[in-house]
């Protein structure tokens, strides 16, 4: 299941039990250290009937959780933060590999209204940043910048909920298997779109999609993506071009394209004969990836996931080519 339907499937269960007039909170993972299993952002809803959904550990937290929360120790008016230590030999009775920490923001839920927006949003294909002030526990949706996924200062908590990452890499063969490949690692939703029949797969890779579409097509599906990354790596311009021109007008957070410094500055000159300003295709990443001195197709996609993930965690200086 993607983090996508768990975050629903969380919020669907509070909505139901807060419809029902039952007590319910939400607890949000907002720090870890160790070998905690659930990473920042991760959900858990759970009532005082001492139900829940979602998760925020391997299972050595939920049970002492929802005996604290029931015996009223936890979620004032307020969102409470608790810290959880667990030690080596309770992880080793919970089957978990060894001992960690974790700290919890608990929000006592009170409005329907809000979740029933929140799930609306998400069912429409929105990106939504939630924001909890931690003084009063007001919270508010705000459009998703398609980079923050989770973020914490000493005044409030931002979790973006959303469509999954995407990746389409415009061109098949073999930097883009080994690309497609790496990226389902990072939780990306992988399509590899060639119209060229010559390029037909022959052993299409599992959970990658393919697609023989146009390139501007393709795109087109994603341009009110802001989780959507694209790679242009036909190294033919009548392939690439297609894809570029259109995902220069898209909300993608990334794109990158295959070629050497002077294919880059004739693509540029073509782009820019067609209307595109400079500051549109200064969007592009070319030559594409972190500049780490190989010619091998597998390290050349680890430059590229390498680029896009510092894009994506926005180290924007990382991510400069070298020159």
């Amino acid at each position: 299941m993607s983090e996508q339907a768990d975050n629903i499937e969380v919020l669907d269960g509070a909505l139901s039990w807060l419809q029902s007039a039952q007590q319910v909170a939400l607890a949000t993972v907002i720090k870890t250290w160790g070998s905690s299993p659930r990473p920042p952002g991760s959900l858990l809803a759970m009532n005082d009937a001492g139900q829940f959904v979602g998760s925020v550990s391997g299972g050595c937290v939920e049970e002492s959780l929802l005996e604290r929360y029931r015996a009223g120790e936890l979620a004032g008016p307020a969102p409470t933060m608790i810290d959880f230590g667990v030690d080596r030999q309770e992880a080793t009775r919970m089957g978990l590999p060894c001992g960690g920490r974790l700290e919890l923001l608990i929000e006592q839920l009170s409005d329907p209204d809000s979740i029933t927006q929140l799930l609306a949003r998400l069912r429409s294909g929105e990106l939504v940043a939630r924001k909890v002030n931690l003084s009063s526990g007001e919270v508010s949706l705000h459009p998703g910048d398609g980079v923050t996924e989770f973020q914490l200062s000493e005044t409030t908590l931002v979790k973006t909920f959303g469509p999954a990452w995407q990746l389409l890499l415009i061109g098949d063969g073999q930097l883009a298997r080994h690309l497609a490949s790496m990226a389902l690692h990072l939780d990306y939703r992988v399509t590899i779109c060639d119209p060229r029949d010559a390029f037909a797969s022959s052993s299409p890779l599992a959970d990658v999609h393919y697609s023989r579409a146009m390139p501007d097509e393709a795109v087109h599906g994603l341009r009110n993506q802001a989780r959507a990354a694209i790679v242009a790596l036909a190294h033919d311009p009548r392939q690439d071009d297609l894809g570029l021109s259109v995902a220069l007008e898209s909300q993608a957070f990334y794109i990158g394209a295959l070629g050497s410094k002077r294919s880059a500055q004739a693509r540029h000159k073509r782009l820019a004969s067609q209307g595109y300003s400079a500051e549109q295709i200064a969007r592009i990443h070319g030559p594409v990836g972190l500049h780490i001195g190989s010619k091998r197709p597998a390290e050349i996609a680890l430059s590229i996931l390498a680029q896009i993930t510092a894009i994506r965690n926005g180290i924007a200086q990382l991510a400069q080519h070298s020159t």
